[in-house]
């Protein structure tokens, strides 16, 4: 089935080799993979997502499609993976790879955002732990071989969307650029540093508190960009991620869907005792997360998808999605990305360590949390290598009593999307 682009032409055009716009997931399991199991496993979970298995195609009038791929999916035996869309991917736009006890899984970002990776994760789960540990996995929940997949998972929602709010206009200050704020601009080393904390321990400390595990991480971290920075100018803008399927009525869409809520560290807050903080930054996402605010973003995004379709040539694409970027980094300090608790069930019994990498482009921060094996990972993403966020984000949750765990620090790898104009 031919698949004409509208959505992820902006993901798609915004794929640089320094920043690609990927979805790397590493999970590291309880014991040395099976390449068996795992090739198995890959072939059987790939036959439930067709929409995945494509290739990208220019049609006549500089139209790209997705067309059907039936090569099978590559898995590798390194955890560097391969180049998408690529002979080394069988031109695909995902792949697999593992080492050791680890499995990860790539995605083109412009195919699907965290919560369509974590359905293909949980359905790859399902068939290797019932094959490599002979058990009886829960279906619950777990999209398997053989449904029958209906338009609602094809359809892209926010093409066929109408009646749409009009966007309201952006008259926002320009937010805290941390790059220039901490004089980083030779630094271009991008890092990511993942943080776990104990589930049931933030979970008290958030209900303590008012607070939910998206806003309370944006909340922390403002307050500790804050204490880096208590003369600044501008404005302590976090934006946290919304997934826009509820709002769409399009709950098994797999297109990229997200939206995002913005919470603002104002000076009127900072003298506000924790609790109360929290309570304000909740009331800012309830607000722009009700339907008509998530439709009126919806609206924008449809926007940039029919501009973007309006112009002729790839250069001309590339100028306005850059231009969006650079308005975007005005306008943003830091983001934060939470799909939920993944929900793995019985997988998780055989799951040690859990990791949501993307590429932390631009000049703000990305957190990445995971709520997967009773705890929650914050992979803290950046383009550059500096500990200095890092430090003052964990001194906060030191402040708050919160125990956290320093996993690792590890360069941010991501493999490149081979894209005809970034050859």
């Amino acid at each position: 089935m031919n698949q004409p682009l509208f959505t992820e032409h902006r993901s798609m055009y915004s794929s640089t080799r320094k920043h690609p716009t990927v979805i790397r997931i590493r999970i590291r399991m309880r014991d040395l993979i099976d390449p068996d199991c795992m090739r198995s496993a890959v072939d059987t979970t790939m036959k439930r997502y067709p929409y995945l298995c494509v290739e990208l195609k220019n049609r006549e009038g500089n139209r790209w499609e997705f067309i059907d791929n039936e090569r099978p999916v590559v898995i590798t035996d390194s955890l560097s993976g391969v180049e998408l869309n690529s002979a080394e991917s069988n031109f695909h736009m995902i792949s697999f790879s593992w080492q050791d006890n680890w499995v990860v899984m790539d995605v083109f970002h412009a195919l699907t955002d965290g919560t369509g990776a974590y359905e293909v994760v949980r359905t790859f789960l399902y068939y290797y732990c019932s094959n490599r540990y002979h058990a009886v996995i829960s279906e619950d929940g777990v999209r398997l071989a053989g449904d029958v997949i209906g338009a609602e998972e094809w359809d892209d929602p926010v093409l066929k969307a109408t009646d749409l709010p009009t966007p309201p206009r952006n008259d926002m200050p320009t937010a805290l650029n941390l790059i220039t704020a901490a004089r980083l601009e030779e630094d271009t080393d991008s890092t990511v540093y993942s943080i776990a904390v104990d589930e049931k321990e933030f979970m008290r400390f958030n209900i303590e508190n008012d607070g939910s595990p998206a806003t309370m991480i944006s909340l922390l971290l403002s307050r500790a960009i804050a204490k880096l920075y208590p003369d600044r100018k501008d404005v302590i803008r976090v934006t946290m991620t919304v997934n826009q399927r509820r709002a769409l009525g399009t709950p098994l869409a797999h297109q990229s869907l997200v939206g995002g809520a913005f919470l603002e560290y104002t000076d009127a807050l900072k003298d506000w005792p924790i609790d109360r903080q929290a309570t304000a930054y909740r009331g800012m996402v309830f607000a722009q997360s009700r339907e008509e605010a998530v439709l009126a973003g919806v609206a924008s995004m449809k926007g940039i998808a029919q501009m973007l379709m309006s112009k002729e040539t790839d250069q001309e694409r590339l100028g306005i999605v850059k231009m969006i970027g650079e308005m975007t980094n005005r306008l943003v300090t830091a983001t934060v990305s939470y799909v939920g608790k993944a929900g793995f069930l019985d997988s998780e019994d055989y799951i040690r360590d859990f990791r949501l990498w993307t590429s932390g482009t631009g000049t703000f921060l990305l957190l990445e949390i995971s709520a997967v094996g009773g705890r929650f990972t914050i992979d803290f993403l950046q383009s550059f290598s500096s500990p200095i966020f890092v430090n003052a984000f964990l001194a906060e949750l030191e402040e708050n009593g919160i125990k956290y765990d320093l996993q690792d620090v590890k360069k941010l790898e991501l493999p490149n999307v081979r894209l005809p104009w970034s050859q």
